[in-house]
């Protein structure tokens, strides 16, 4: 009966050693066990709230991605607006010459694309002959892969060659890139009426605070984030034009065909930070793979692309947005991922758009300049 004791002790003598041996500097012993608790709680009900956003975005995206392309259009074209009020012009009719003037841009990529984009397609299956043709030289070393998978996994028996299906591949692309012709409709209707009330919308947003201050802040985030829409997006406009004019100069330099296509599509796809590049580059490739001979001239416009890339995303665009309007490499990359995979390729057009209105409001509902000591 006397050994439990000291067996106890001992026991718990070891675990003292053993808990003295680690590398702890000073612990400190919890002393309210109930504000853990509460922040933990705090914690789960955000993240449930985070949760069910993320869901809602995704379930009404039919109806949500339409109207905020239309609200980011209307808050970037609302430095113009403004300037045609205070110059005495209705603004039903610099509502109709603004909606119009979107509409042609939209249609006039539609008729630049839609062309070439037919008659690739039309072609799918001779493209996809020939380019399993020029790609034989990366038949042995698929060859040897297949071997190994064999030998990995002995019952899956997978195809001889290296095949190139371009049909199997463009069809599911044209079914995300297209979008509905309900949601083209509801972009275009939702664009008219925020063009047409801007002035009645800004209004009706402020009117929701009732304390002066509050109203005040909201009313210079909306001034700040149209300042800032239309100042980044117009600059990177001017940038992706230049892009889009050296992609259709290479791609006549090399003999591409349609050189005018070339130049709306790296246009465009410069829009999208990081994987706008690679898509062109990869177009230029498949596109160089049929139109060329060998593999060796294939791959000269990809190259010339990447080299104009290369000096415009480290030279060309930081020296003209300046460090004013420069983002955070990170902070795009994410907002790129998180938007491309909610709503697809759309959602890649608006990340840099939305990521810039809402730094603008963090900016303003938090704007400590002085950031705390972290410890060393």
């Amino acid at each position: 009966m006397n050994n439990e004791p000291k067996r106890a002790e001992t026991t718990e003598a070891a675990r003292n050693g053993r808990r003295e041996r680690l590398g702890v500097n000073d612990p400190q012993p919890i002393t309210e066990v109930s504000r853990v608790w509460r922040t933990t709680s705090q914690v789960a009900t955000i993240g449930i709230f985070v949760i069910i956003l993320i869901a809602s975005l995704e379930f009404a995206r039919p109806l949500l991605l339409p109207l905020v392309s239309a609200f980011v259009v209307t808050m970037m074209l609302g430095p113009l607006s403004a300037r045609a009020e205070r110059a005495g012009i209705p603004s039903i009719l610099t509502a109709i010459v603004l909606w119009i003037l979107v509409i042609a841009v939209f249609y006039g990529v539609i008729v630049l694309l839609a062309g070439p984009a037919v008659d690739w397609i039309g072609k799918a299956p001779e493209i996809g002959r020939n380019v399993q043709d020029k790609l034989r030289v990366l038949d042995r070393p698929w060859a040897m892969m297949q071997e190994v998978r064999k030998a990995l996994l002995p019952g899956d028996q997978g195809n001889g060659g290296l095949g190139v299906d371009i049909a199997a591949f463009v069809q599911p692309v044209f079914a995300i890139v297209t979008p509905a012709i309900g949601e083209v409709f509801i972009f275009f209707g939702a664009l008219f009426f925020m063009l047409i009330g801007r002035t009645r919308l800004r209004r009706v947003v402020v009117a929701f605070f009732e304390d002066r201050e509050a109203r005040l802040r909201t009313l210079k985030i909306m001034n700040d984030i149209e300042h800032n829409l239309t100042g980044y997006l117009s600059m990177v406009a001017i940038i992706n034009f230049a892009v889009g004019v050296a992609a259709g100069v290479i791609a006549w330099a090399v003999g591409l065909p349609d050189p005018v296509a070339w130049a709306v599509l790296g246009f465009i796809l410069n829009f999208l930070p990081y994987i706008g590049a690679l898509m062109m580059e990869a177009a230029l490739f498949l596109v160089g793979l049929v139109t060329f001979p060998t593999l060796t001239l294939a791959l000269a416009a990809p190259l010339l692309f990447v080299v104009f890339a290369t000096m415009e995303g480290h030279f060309i665009t930081p020296s003209l947005i300046g460090r004013r309007l420069t983002l955070n490499p990170l902070t795009v990359f994410l907002s790129l991922v998180f938007w491309s995979w909610l709503w697809g390729p759309v959602g890649a057009f608006l990340a840099v758009p939305l990521l810039i209105m809402g730094l603008v409001a963090v900016s303003h509902l938090f704007p400590g300049d002085e950031q705390p000591a972290l410890p060393a």
